[in-house]
Order: structure tokens, then C-alpha cells, then sequence
């Protein structure tokens, strides 16, 4: 489970041989979620409206990167890391 993000204490991960529609995986203290890339969909838990904006924003200005991440993680490559917010 690669983590290719991290920021403000929120861990962004894509998880090997996980299913479709694209998505991503959020843990931020006790909190975990899976996002959908191209909705902003939660399709599993839930986070703290903070975290959620947080996490928003960055699938937002980033999610071509993402989404070529996952790519990358369905065909076994490496994955590269995406950056965070500053």
C-alpha cells in the first residue's frame, strides 16, 4: 500500500490489486476513507469536515497526477508520489 501523499497528518494511499472505479485511500488519525479520483466521492468511511476540505482541495488541483498514479499501481509499476498541500 504505496503512500503517495502526505500533509497536515493526512495519509493518502493506493492499495495493490484494489477494484474499480479509481479511487484512494485516506487515513488521518482514527479516520479512514476511500475517495473516488474523478468524483471526490466518498465510497467508505468517513473524515472530519476539515480533513475532507483538505482532501478535496488537493484531489481537485492534483487529480491528473492521481489518477496517473493508479495507472501505474493496476499495471504493478512504481508509483509516483503526488505532492501535497503546502
Amino acid at each position: 500500500m504505496p503512500t503517495i501523499s502526505y500533509f497536515y497528518g493526512i495519509y493518502i494511499r493506493l492499495y495493490r490489486n484494489d477494484h474499480s472505479p479509481p479511487h484512494f485511500h485516506v487515513k488521518y488519525n482514527e479516520f479512514e476513507a476511500s475517495i473516488e479520483i474523478s468524483t471526490g466521492l466518498i465510497t467508505d468511511g468517513n473524515l472530519p469536515p476539515r480533513v475532507r476540505a483538505l482532501t478535496e482541495e488537493w484531489r481537485l488541483t492534483r487529480q491528473k497526477e492521481i489518477l496517473e498514479s493508479w495507472e501505474l499501481m493496476v499495471k504493478f509499476d512504481k508509483v509516483k508520489k503526488v505532492p501535497g498541500l503546502k
